[in-house]
């Protein structure tokens, strides 16, 4: 039977060690996940967690420059594949990019500029195919773009939600690529996307730090979130299980 990958959300090294000491299979670095959904880290951050790691194949980078929607200008498209450039050059196994056209489709004028970018690297879509009508519809191009794995929630603010849709993910995919169930996920999610026919589960399992230190006037939401060992446990038990 193949092996059914976890993969934990996390911001920097704390994270990817809590999440490889309890189980994780592989991690997916960002930065200001809360807030925006996920954002390019710094180079610094991407060393730090990548020699944690110790296996290039163990560390997908997040390479995302802004919040908001999937369709980029040039100038965009442009800095995104620098920073690709730079991640792979650091050791990264696979980034995790989205683009997406006014009208709904893949954009592959920036995908393609990605692949190439990539190199090597294992190029992941991110959820911004949650943003598309009909998922399954763009997996041909995904495909045919070296897309290497989609993560997705099956269009639901939960994946459990979703999981008719991430059940059609898997047929159109047909082997073609892997799908990754993420979004909203809880441990007792799992058997029910296992079921789907899903090649990999993503959750961030995070809690409260317990930090109340003042962040003032101009420092955001006080507080911040850590991976809970204990969560990424608990799933590692309910994948292998």
């Amino acid at each position: 039977m193949t092996r059914i990958a976890l993969e934990i959300a996390v911001d920097g090294p704390a994270g990817a060690r809590t999440a490889f000491e309890s189980g994780a299979d592989r991690v997916e670095l960002c930065q200001a996940l809360a807030a925006t959904g996920g954002l390019t880290p710094s180079g610094a951050t991407v060393d730090a967690v990548l020699a944690v790691a110790g296996d290039p194949a163990r560390v997908a980078v997040l390479v995302r420059p802004r919040g908001g929607g999937f369709v980029y200008t040039a100038e965009e498209v442009d800095l995104v594949a620098a920073d690709i450039a730079d991640v792979v050059r650091r050791g990264a196994g696979a980034v995790v990019v989205g683009a997406l056209t006014a009208a709904g489709a893949v954009d592959r004028r920036a995908l393609d500029a990605w692949r190439q970018a990539a190199g090597a690297a294992d190029l992941v879509f991110h959820r911004a195919i949650d943003a598309v009508p009909e998922p399954a519809a763009i997996v041909d191009d995904l495909i045919a773009g070296g897309v290497r794995r989609v993560l997705s929630s099956g269009r639901a603010a939960r994946s459990i939600d979703g999981v008719e849709t991430l059940r059609g993910l898997v047929a159109a995919a047909d082997g073609g690529l892997e799908i990754m169930a993420g979004g909203g996920v809880r441990v007792e999610d799992v058997a029910g996307l296992l079921a789907a026919g899903v090649d990999a589960v993503h959750l961030s399992a995070r809690r409260p730090s317990g930090d109340t230190t003042p962040s003032g006037p101009g420092g955001g939401d006080p507080g911040f979130d850590v991976t809970d060992a204990e969560i990424v446990r608990r799933a590692a038990a309910a994948l292998r299980g």
